[in-house]
């Protein structure tokens, strides 16, 4: 309930802050809910700080080199053979 409670109170400020664009909505989301994971992260402590910092850089390293290649894929268009 804590959880739900805390998503809702921060579309509510999202929308009084007046972000209508979906894609500022959903960058602010998805940094909402990374800092929640690095939270959840933190309290576990599965790794200390320095090394999640390297780990998360490297994830983040990955997803970007994801969504170039994603981006390249989808420009490259296959050409018709002409006979």
């Amino acid at each position: 309930m804590k959880n739900s409670k805390f998503i809702i109170d921060k579309f509510a400020k999202l929308i009084e802050q007046g972000l209508v664009s979906s894609k500022d909505l959903t960058t602010e989301l998805f940094n909402i809910l990374k800092s929640k994971r690095d939270e959840f992260v933190f309290k576990m402590k599965l790794t200390s700080k320095d090394e999640f910092e390297v780990l998360s850089k490297r994830v983040e390293n990955l997803e970007n080199m994801i969504n170039k290649l994603k981006k390249k894929k989808s420009k490259k268009v296959k050409q018709a053979r002409k006979s």
